[in-house]
C-alpha cells in the first residue's frame, strides 16, 4: 500500500472517531485492540489488516464499501425499496429500518408496526434519548413501573433509564415512528 493510501485510511480513521465523539482509547476499548495501535494507524505508522480494518469500521457504525466511497452527493430521500424490515412473530411486530446504516448517524428512526396485543422487545436502560409518533392506532409506552398511552397524531418522548417497551392494545395494532439517540435499534 503506498502512503497516500496509508494516510488517507489514518485521516479518514481520526476523522470518523472524531465524529462519533471517542478517544482512542474508547474506540480501541471497542474494537478489543490496544490505544497504541489506534494511535499508530491514525498516525500512519501502520496499516491494519482488511479483517481489523472491518472491525474499526463496524465499531464506527460503516463498512468498507461507505468507508472508501468518496461520492458526497448523500442520499436524501429514502422510499420504501430503501428499507429493511424485521418481522419478529413472538412479539406480533414488524420493524422497518426507514433509513439504512442509520447507526452510523447521530439518531436512528424506525417504523414499527404492532399487531394487536404485540409489543417490542424489552430494552435495557442505556444512553439517550428516545422521540416517537404515532400513526395509527394506540400504543402503550412502558418504562421501568410506568405506563404512558399515546394515541394517533401523539408523540411521546422519554429517557430510557430503565426496562422499556411499547405495546399496543389487545383490541386492536397500532403504527409509529420511533427515534432513537444515539443509534440503538
Amino acid at each position: 500500500m503506498d502512503s497516500a493510501s496509508k494516510m488517507e485510511i489514518g485521516s479518514k480513521i481520526k476523522g470518523l472517531r472524531i465524529k462519533k465523539g471517542l478517544t482512542q482509547e474508547e474506540l480501541a476499548d471497542r474494537c478489543e485492540l490496544s490505544k497504541g495501535f489506534i494511535s499508530q494507524l491514525e498516525n500512519d505508522v501502520t496499516s491494519p489488516s482488511i479483517a481489523t480494518l472491518i472491525d474499526i469500521l463496524q465499531c464506527l457504525g460503516t463498512d468498507l464499501p461507505h468507508f472508501f466511497n468518496d461520492n458526497k452527493d448523500d442520499q436524501i430521500v429514502f422510499g420504501a425499496t430503501d428499507y429493511f424490515e424485521k418481522i419478529d412473530s413472538e412479539l406480533h411486530n414488524k420493524i422497518e429500518w426507514i433509513i439504512p446504516n442509520a447507526q452510523k448517524n447521530e439518531m436512528e428512526p424506525i417504523r414499527v408496526t404492532l399487531e394487536a396485543g404485540g409489543s417490542t422487545y424489552p430494552d435495557l436502560p442505556h444512553e439517550g434519548e428516545e422521540f416517537g409518533y404515532v400513526l395509527s392506532g394506540t400504543i402503550y409506552i412502558v418504562i421501568g413501573d410506568k405506563t404512558a398511552k399515546a394515541k394517533k397524531g401523539e408523540s411521546f418522548y422519554f429517557r430510557p433509564d430503565s426496562r422499556h417497551y411499547i405495546k399496543a392494545g389487545e383490541k386492536a395494532g397500532a403504527s409509529f415512528i420511533w427515534i432513537s439517540t444515539p443509534p440503538n435499534f
